[in-house]
């Protein structure tokens, strides 16, 4: 039995799967706010808890924001602060009282879609997060790639491709730097220019909703936004080439995007033509919590 972890900036999520994937237990809680100590406690108590009622020992797999730093063995670029410059694997493994791998989020969604969601059987997957931020993860042949550095995929924290005049320098990052890829496509960044252009106060899914309904500044962010996603992503392309690019978080679930994105990267991407299929993903929200769970082999 493999157990998965996402910790995330306001809840963690636990899940049991069997080793053909089967979901056997799922509980979710809150994310004890800006403290270390409690967050360490609350997943050891998931976890727990899990093995009480399922009467069987696991393996643990946690999906984070950040990475871990090969350097210090410290976490690092967590949007959750509390948790930057933490040994955090080496917390959970002591309070757990066995071995805790751990990935970035986002690799961990990569990794469940390629293994049996939207990605599987092609032999390389680009994960897409669209949501509260956006991070991406590579998985090539079943197996993450984290890259020298442990930073492989983070194609959001690089500034937007063939900048438009309005995009440059771009608006500030919670990285220190201006004109990423986050500050320009995530959902408070689209939240913030249908505000600054219309004056009213919507969130990103009720903007999609509204573009739907045919409210033209509505339409007009959104349609900015797919410029700006195929963009970014034709960058991904020049790069990595990946088989399959799949795309989660809240974001995700804007169906014209599936429509109007691809054909916008092959403007854009050094090819004459891509044909990279971009998905959305099988396992929705549980795809983060799932990776987690299969970063123990069976």
């Amino acid at each position: 039995m493999r157990i998965g972890v996402d910790l995330g900036g306001t809840k963690i999520e636990a899940i049991a799967l069997n080793d053909q994937g089967a979901t056997l237990c799922r509980r979710r809680i809150a994310t004890p706010a800006g403290d270390y100590a409690a967050i360490i406690e609350a997943i050891a108590a998931l976890v727990f808890a899990i093995e009480r009622e399922l009467r069987c020992q696991a393996t643990v797999g946690v999906g984070t924001p950040g990475a871990l730093s090969l350097r210090t063995g410290l976490i690092k670029n967590s949007n959750s602060t509390v948790l930057n410059g933490k040994a955090l694997d080496r917390d959970l493994a002591g309070a757990l009282k066995r071995a805790v791998r751990l990935e970035n989020d986002a690799n961990c969604f990569a990794l469940s879609e390629a293994i049996d969601g939207a990605g599987a059987g092609a032999e390389s997957v680009f994960g897409v997060i669209l949501g509260t931020g956006v991070g991406g993860g590579l998985v090539v042949d079943g197996r993450i790639v984290s890259g020298r550095n442990r930073i492989a995929g983070e194609w959001g924290h690089n500034p937007i491709p063939w900048p438009r005049s309005e995009e440059w320098p771009g608006p500030p990052c919670y990285c220190g730097r201006t004109g990423c890829i986050e500050a320009l496509i995530s959902g408070p960044a689209l939240a913030r220019q249908f505000s600054a252009q219309s004056g009213r106060t919507l969130s990103a899914e009720q903007i999609a909703q509204a573009a739907i309904s045919g409210d033209r500044q509505a339409l007009s962010v959104i349609e900015m936004f797919e410029n700006r996603l195929a963009r970014g992503l034709a960058m991904v392309v020049n790069i990595f080439d990946p088989a399959v690019i799949v795309l989660g978080g809240g974001l995700s679930n804007i169906e014209r995007l599936y429509r109007t994105v691809a054909p916008q990267i092959s403007r854009y991407a050094f090819s004459d033509g891509v044909d990279t299929p971009i998905r959305r993903a099988l396992h929705g929200d549980s795809s983060g919590v799932r990776g987690a769970a299969w970063l123990w082999p069976a």
